[in-house]
């Protein structure tokens, strides 16, 4: 017969002070196992990302050569940016780059996305080719290009000339240097929404279409009535992700056009890298980084209150 502490020790309650006094739940335990598993990743955030952040907002009110001690000047930095016509042109010169890649890229993009979403022969490697350039280094494509690009022997020019077009010094013609760089940059980011497109298409149930086409619905009218409504989550994804990269242009202008001709390729990241490691204006190019995130955040503000007027995710 069981004695009375053999009894009790069996009762859910008794079960449970026994974990107790073993050590922590099992709850605390998969918790503590969570934050170890996100440690690295809150880490790398807040040491490659939060501080600098923090850090920048702070020297953004200073004014610091790095040769000599900061010196607090409140929002002078700000104040100097509306001031400064080199600003103005930058931040010009990047809505150029910006609107005038975007369009491009999200055409070009669904319009591979639809065509690889059918039935074709090598699928895979088309699809690897199309991805290819996204995950090339920027600086050497920028640098075979701005080969591609030169006037007398580039291969550019050399293709126009077959059909008898005269092509422009694209990159020391301040008309032609911004569109060589949006080409470049179509050319190098269409793969990554080409993907995000391509998964979209594949999400769409096929009974739907198969109805539409019983009822007499033309190729065009099942695109524009199932294809891009419930495409558009991932079209919303795809203008805020590569609106957000074409501000952030650096790379391909630093490379080919170094900002020029006459500042007609001077984007704001590469403003930004001036004032810093040029002219050793730290506490102005932290300015201008700040007045970046506004643009960037002002308008992905606005992106999200537009999309209800046009998302659908249902």
């Amino acid at each position: 017969m069981a004695t009375g502490q053999q009894v009790a020790a069996g009762t859910p309650g008794a079960a449970a002070s026994v974990q107790r006094r073993k050590g922590l739940s099992l709850a605390t335990r998969e918790a503590l196992a969570a934050y170890l598993f996100i440690l690295p990743s809150f880490l790398g955030f807040a040491i490659f990302l939060l501080i600098p952040m923090v850090m920048s907002a702070g020297l953004s009110l200073y004014d610091w050569e790095l040769l000599r001690p900061p010196i607090f000047i409140g929002l002078d930095n700000y104040a100097d940016l509306l001031r400064d016509p080199l600003f103005k042109t930058v931040l010009i010169n990047t809505a150029y780059y910006a609107f005038g890649l975007v369009p491009l890229n999200i055409v070009v993009s669904l319009g591979l996305a639809l065509w690889l979403n059918t039935k074709l022969r090598g699928l895979t490697f088309y699809r690897l080719a199309f991805f290819l350039p996204v995950v090339t280094v920027t600086v050497a494509v920028s640098l075979i290009w701005k080969w591609m690009y030169e006037p007398r022997v580039g291969i550019i020019n050399q293709a126009l000339a077959l059909i008898g077009i005269a092509g422009p010094n694209w990159l020391a013609d301040p008309l032609w240097a911004m569109p060589a760089l949006i080409l470049l940059g179509l050319w190098k980011g269409f793969g990554y929404n080409m993907v995000l497109f391509l998964a979209g298409l594949q999400g769409i149930p096929p009974t739907l279409y198969e109805a539409a086409m019983i009822d007499g619905a033309t190729a065009w009218q099942r695109f524009w009535k199932i294809t891009l409504p419930l495409l558009s989550p991932a079209m919303f994804l795809a203008v805020i992700l590569t609106v957000i990269s074409s501000f952030q242009i650096f790379d391909q202008a630093f490379v080919m056009t170094a900002g020029g001709p006459s500042n007609a390729t001077n984007t704001i990241v590469l403003y930004i890298f001036q004032n810093g490691f040029q002219f050793f204006k730290m506490g102005y190019a932290s300015a201008i980084a700040w007045a970046l995130f506004a643009v960037i955040f002002t308008f992905t503000l606005i992106q999200m209150w537009l999309q209800r007027h046009w998302v659908q995710y249902e």
